[in-house]
């Protein structure tokens, strides 16, 4: 159907739209649907998790991998992104559109863009980077792999959504300028780059006001000055005020089929409190999406492909992070000690919404096995056990004795890291790292494959007997041949990090305040991940843009030129090791004649080759003048500071290689803050700021922090324990996950007992961190919007006033045909 067939086509059937059937096709259904009207033939839209792979539910509300259908588990964003590769990404974007074809999926809920800010965030394994151009390039690359393909898109979660603990109602408060910078500028790279059909709005407020009813973020900013034209959708659960958002420009609230939310349009409509073309808007949005989808098509899958994609894209997403004297790659023909849990139960996805049920499944154990590996496996720790089995370090240490050639297999396990709440600790479970004491101790050295979707500390990094370190981070349903071609020389590491990693948590700004309430206040400003290391010159485990290989590349002859817009950047590259290998090429620009503070460098551009032996090639780069823009917060606009700018070509942030100056012509900036508060941003003393240096530095008032009592909607449900009454209602509600746990823990040995305990623990999460409005807004008839208020009114000790709200439901809007 053309463009304007299509207008039209939505344009009469608007004009015959009931109200109530316009109020129901702004509204979700079934849990990943969207309303259909068959009085006019308007079909429904099907939508699924994820952002690396599909979970289409059997169950309309199940959330286990085992009553998902098959699909192949792809890396996540953690491991995705350290390939720097944009082919590949778009590659499994087509991939992922191909299973949703199959599925009759006509959205995919993804891929997750928000900046990793602090490395505990539990959702970090699904995000890409700390920095917003590379998320930009790179989810824009799977993006348009999806939609060229004839999938839609839904970029999420928009925005500043960086913790979990409280991300139900937490109010992230940040100025002006980071949010444009940071938290903001990825968004804007996709929109105006990839184009993507739909944007999901954040759980949490952004300056007081919810993502979902923020008329600034979604109308102004989205839809005004970036001139998106797509869906807005809430995340699952995360409407507040149906009227509200409707007003600012959100048009589908999801999972939907709320009465209270349908009563709230019919009202606003009926009283002239909303205007009825603000709701024919949303209906029009909707119906643009629905009708792009209105002539499917079922093809077949190539599943094994998919399976080889996966393992390629764990191959290049690994990243070789310590190879002391050429450990790695091992000679096939030796024998090995394995030691780790995380061998036989590999762990290759996060926990939470995004859980797939694996097409195929291979661990390190069955890689090993395939391909006729000599080794002896001993357990060492237990991956679903928080407590130390001594018995088991023991016997490890008593066979590693015997080997000469042993390997390690570490990292985070869903009982550490997940969806629903943020890290305790940076650090690895405590069982594991008294394995590594006890085999250091005793004199013996050995080699690390680790595993997980976010930076760990790792104390015993330096030591002598740790040989080599192979992350690969959360690999996907083929990791284990991935494991097995890298660690044997199959495949050559080119895996580079897309986030810092800290010696020590203590190293992060601010980290004693992180998710520790429902105030989220970004003291920090511009100065996420690297850009803060850098400019504060604190040392690092690992610099943002790290990671080893098994050849050596040489950089030469850097040139720089400019013309009207951009910068022309070419640099020629050598392999001049052994082996095939690829390389990552990261350009950084830093402003020499900065008047406000700026980061020491800022990545602006990046390519990624293949060289041979010898081989050389000369990579072109080009930055446009536009990137080199900041935030102007008196004249609240991006501008371009006249100056003479540093050219830096690196193989990291912080090994700067080839590096060149050049003058550009921009405009004159004033300075933009008090110098007592420039002078403190731009060598980032952050112990001096407090609350009042926040406020100077933002203009932003920072609210009290609201006491636990009175209960209201928008508290914790784990809040309700402070309460006699709260405490019986926060007991019956986490009841469905205990006998979830009781039931898996009766089940024998084996992945699907593990996947039914990793259910409830994220069950649990979830309960505990939701707010009674969003579970209200989220579980539809079996918490209606009374029962929430009855809860909230229990928990107040509000006997009489709680029973008069579970006994006055909500009342249904009649069903008036012709209405307008």
């Amino acid at each position: 159907m053309q463009k304007e067939e299509l207008l039209n086509t939505i344009g009469e059937k608007i004009s015959l739209l009931t109200l109530e059937e316009k109020i129901n096709l702004v509204s979700g259904t079934n849990f990943m649907f969207t309303n259909k009207v068959e009085r006019l033939n308007i079909p429904s839209i099907r939508m699924s998790d994820g952002p690396h792979g599909l979970r289409v539910q059997e169950d309309s509300q199940d959330n286990g991998v085992t009553g998902s259908k098959k699909a192949t588990s792809f890396p996540t964003a953690s491991c995705s992104s350290n390939t720097w590769n944009q082919d590949l990404l778009k590659e499994m974007g087509k991939a992922i559109s191909l299973e949703a074809k199959f599925y009759d999926i006509d959205i995919v809920l993804g891929p997750g863009v928000n900046i990793k800010r602090n490395p505990l965030c539990g959702r970090n394994f699904e995000y890409f980077s700390e920095d917003p151009y590379l998320t930009g390039a790179l989810a824009s690359a799977e993006i348009k792999g999806l939609q060229d393909n004839g999938t839609s898109a839904c970029v999420k979660h928009f925005a500043l959504n960086n913790s979990e603990n409280y991300r139900f109602m937490g109010d992230s408060i940040v100025d002006e300028r980071a949010k444009r910078e940071i938290y903001l500028k990825q968004f804007e790279y996709i929109v105006k780059n990839a184009k993507p059909d739909a944007i999901m709005s954040a759980y949490n407020k952004l300056n007081g006001v919810y993502c979902s009813e923020n008329s600034e973020l979604l109308n102004e900013i989205l839809r005004k000055q970036w001139g998106f034209s797509g869906l807005t959708m809430t995340d699952w659960g995360a409407m507040n005020d149906r009227v509200a958002s409707i007003k600012s420009g959100l048009d589908l609230e999801m999972p939907g089929d709320t009465s209270i939310c349908k009563r709230w349009l019919y009202d606003a409509i009926i009283d002239n409190k909303l205007d009825i073309s603000d709701l024919d808007e949303s209906t029009r949005n909707i119906l643009k999406i629905v009708y792009k989808h209105n002539k499917k098509t079922k093809n077949n899958v190539d599943w094994e492909y998919h399976n080889q994609l996966a393992k390629q894209i764990a191959l290049e997403g690994a990243v070789l992070q310590k190879n002391t004297n050429k450990t790695l790659p091992f000679n096939v023909n030796d024998e090995f000690l394995i030691i780790g849990d995380l061998f036989e139960k590999m762990r290759y996805q996060g926990s939470g919404s995004s859980m797939i049920n694996p097409y195929f499944y291979t661990s390190g154990k069955n890689a090993f096995d395939n391909h006729n590996i000599k080794y002896r496996y001993i357990r060492g720790y237990r991956e679903n056990k928080f407590e130390t089995h001594l018995e088991d370090i023991k016997e490890a240490v008593i066979e590693a004795k015997q080997y000469k050639n042993i390997i390690l297999f570490l990292g985070l396990t869903d009982y550490f890291e997940s969806e629903g709440g943020d890290r305790e600790t940076m650090s690895l479970p405590n069982n594991q790292l008294e394995l590594v004491n006890a085999l250091i101790e005793n004199g013996i050295s050995f080699s690390v494959v680790l595993f997980g979707g976010s930076p760990i500390e790792l104390p015993f990094f330096e030591s002598d007997y740790v040989k080599s370190v192979l992350n690969m981070f959360l690999p996907g349903q083929n990791g284990g041949e991935a494991i097995y071609e890298l660690l044997f020389g199959l495949a050559n590491p080119s895996g580079k990090l897309t986030e810092t990693w800290p010696i020590q948590y203590i190293d992060v700004p601010f980290y004693e305040k992180y998710s520790k309430s429902k105030q989220e206040i970004y003291y920090e400003s511009i100065y996420v991940g690297y850009r803060y290391y850098l400019t504060k010159n604190i040392k690092v485990r690992f610099p943002f843009g790290y990671g080893l290989s098994y050849t050596d590349f040489e950089y030469k002859d850097l040139n720089v030129a400019q013309n009207t817009n951009e910068l022309l950047v070419s640099v020629n590259v050598k392999n001049i090791g052994q082996v095939k290998g690829k390389e990552t090429i990261q350009l950084y620009i830093s402003n020499k004649n900065k008047t406000n503070f700026q980061p020491l460098r800022e990545l602006k551009a990046f390519d990624k080759i293949e060289l041979n032996p010898n081989e050389e090639k000369t990579v072109n780069l080009v930055v446009k003048f536009e990137d080199l823009k900041y935030w102007a917060i008196k004249d609240n606009r991006f501008v371009l500071e006249t100056g003479d700018y540093i050219i830096q070509i690196g193989k990291s942030s912080r090994d700067i290689i080839l590096q060149e100056t050049i003058h550009i012509d921009g405009e004159i900036v004033d300075e933009q803050y008090t110098k007592p508060i420039n002078e403190l941003y731009k060598n980032c003393d952050f112990l001096n700021v407090d609350n009042n240096i926040f406020t100077s530095m933002s203009s932003l008032t920072i609210p009290p922090p609201q006491p636990i009592k009175p209960f209201t909607l928008e508290s914790r449900f784990s809040e309700l324990k402070e309460s006699f009454m709260g405490k019986i209602l926060y007991k019956a509600v986490v009841s469905v996950s205990d006998k979830q746990m009781k039931k898996a823990l009766k089940m024998d040995e084996g992945v699907e007992k593990d996947n039914q305990i990793k259910g409830a623990y994220f069950l649990k999460r979830i309960l505990d961190t939701n707010s009674i409005r969003s579970m209200s807004m989220c579980a539809k008839e079996s918490m209606p919007y009374n029962f929430a208020c009855g809860f909230r009114d229990l928990a107040n000790g509000h006997i009489f006033k709680g029973i008069k709200d579970f006994l006055s439901p909500i009342k249904k809007i009649e069903k008036k045909k012709g209405h307008k």
